[in-house]
């Protein structure tokens, strides 16, 4: 494939992202100070906002990868294993927050059937057996799509969709805030080709793919044990099968610094030696702005100070 011709400051730039308009992922983007003013591609699956990227549509594309709820998104996760020259540049957070939406003229009392997205219908479950205990459930294919359903079928009375979607649409808010977990967020994550590492901020997460070498007794442990050795702390780990025979698993893990923090290069060399295929997904700000803790003895000074003592070892230098 060519190189694509290099952006300028004034270049025209494209963002995909889930959509239509009113979705989270929507929410996500707008949190991109970047993407203000250019254009917003709007796709329909994870694979196609990545395929955007990869083939040069657009710059970066936004993508759920994780719910403090339901977990890891597998879907974005298989998909950045598989896709190669792919780079994480930014982390956002969106709380989840579910609306009732109907037609107007629809009151409450007239919904027997509610079109939701599986995952949004569990997250609201509790809210929905209290207030609608009879009612069906239709499932849709994302949380937007179960409230345009509305308008092209009289299947279902309302919908369980972002409460902007009134912003969008003609609807109307039958009851907000309906999930059951009033602390649910989704993490979204910018993803791009550029190579290029934003600078070490003090408060960062690097995101990596790693395999195990062979499926035995304490092989995790050992995969762990290059981290907690350097007193890296990982905020992720989740295992996804690699596909191609049982018992062989790929680990998706975001581990708490910056690849130019040397706790966190030592511990990535570590692995790298214990693991068949590393996969670099990208160092970058944490959409909390959590400043990372550790103990001293993991200071950067300190492993400089290592590696110059062995220098010194192996050069002759007289030790002082």
């Amino acid at each position: 494939m060519p190189a694509a011709p290099p952006l300028t400051d004034d270049t025209p730039r494209t963002y995909s992202y889930l959509g239509p308009s009113g979705t989270f992922t929507e929410a996500a983007l707008a949190q991109v100070p970047e993407a203000a003013g250019q254009t917003w591609r709007s796709v329909n699956n994870v694979g196609e906002a990545l395929d955007d990227v990869v083939s040069g549509r657009s710059v970066a594309a936004m993508i759920a990868i994780e719910n403090s709820v339901e977990g890891g998104v597998s879907a974005t996760q298989d998909a950045l294993a598989s896709i190669p020259n792919l780079r994480i540049i930014g982390e956002y957070l969106v709380k989840v927050q579910f609306a009732l939406v109907a037609r107007p003229g629809i009151e409450l009392e007239d919904v027997h059937v509610v079109n939701a997205h599986p995952v949004a219908y569990a997250q609201c479950r509790n809210w929905l057996e209290a207030n609608l205990p009879t009612h069906g459930h239709i499932p849709s294919t994302s949380n937007v799509a179960s409230a345009l359903n509305l308008f092209d079928s009289d299947l279902a009375d309302a919908a369980i969709a972002p409460a902007r979607i009134v912003s969008h649409h003609e609807l109307q808010i039958l009851a907000d805030n309906i999930g059951d977990n009033q602390n649910a967020v989704t993490r979204f994550v910018l993803v791009s080709r550029s190579t290029t590492l934003p600078a070490p901020t003090g408060a960062d997460k690097t995101s990596i793919i790693a395999e195990l070498p062979d499926d035995r007794s304490g092989a995790l442990l050992e995969l762990l044990e290059q981290f907690s050795t350097r007193g890296v702390n990982l905020s992720l780990l989740q295992s996804r099968p690699i596909g191609d025979a049982l018992g062989r698993y790929r680990f998706v893990i975001d581990a708490d610094g910056h690849v130019l923090d040397e706790r966190v290069a030592d511990a990535l060399m570590g692995l790298r030696r214990f693991s068949p295929n590393v996969i670099f997904l990208g160092s970058y700000p944490r959409a909390d702005h959590a400043p990372v803790e550790y103990v001293d003895r993991y200071d950067d000074e300190v492993f400089i100070e290592a590696r110059d003592w062995l220098r010194g070892l192996v050069s002759g230098e007289p030790e002082a």
